[in-house]
């Protein structure tokens, strides 16, 4: 049995992209992102106006996570978590999914989406557990292998303007 990670959560800057490349093509060779991306991204997580949430987890000085949150008025999207493999089942996918959840109450969102992979059926069940349904699919959403992707949706339990908080204190054992 692995036993539990204790991971440093902090904010994801740009000295973060070589090492979260390369996580990122080891976990999604197909579908990774670019450099690009995760600039722009970044670019807009920061500030008074900032409207995304990215962090790294390290164990040491070896980043073994990442996850991000992009938010548009009450609506948040989970963009991208991300775990080392030999760190799964560890728990640090629910610790990265409680750390979003927080960043999308801090913006005051009422619901939380996200897309994930028809097959990935390790992070479905993360998402599961924290509350997550899935309400429809997204055909050929992951290029270039034109794999399809379940939507999933989080919505608070009232109208009071924020994501379910509650709802990320569940599910802290994960298997993937």
């Amino acid at each position: 049995m692995t036993t539990p990670v204790t991971p440093v959560l902090r904010e994801m800057r740009w000295w973060d992209i070589d090492s979260v490349l390369e996580l990122e093509k080891d976990l999604f060779p197909e579908d990774a992102w670019s450099r690009g991306m995760f600039w722009s991204e970044l670019a807009h997580s920061r500030g008074p106006e900032a409207t995304r949430r990215f962090v790294v987890a390290e164990e040491g000085e070896r980043l073994v996570g990442y996850a991000g949150l992009a938010s548009a008025g009450e609506l948040a999207d989970v963009q991208t978590i991300a775990v080392a493999r030999d760190h799964w089942g560890t728990g640090l996918g629910s610790v990265l999914l409680t750390e979003l959840l927080r960043a999308a109450t801090a913006f005051e969102c009422a619901e939380v989406m996200l897309e994930c992979r028809i097959d990935n059926i390790r992070a479905q069940k993360l998402y599961e557990r924290f509350g997550f349904e899935a309400i429809g699919f997204r055909r050929g959403y992951y290029q270039p292998g034109n794999v399809d992707a379940l939507v999933m949706r989080l919505t608070t339990a009232s109208d009071s303007g924020s994501a379910a908080v509650s709802t990320s204190e569940r599910g802290t054992e994960i298997n993937g």
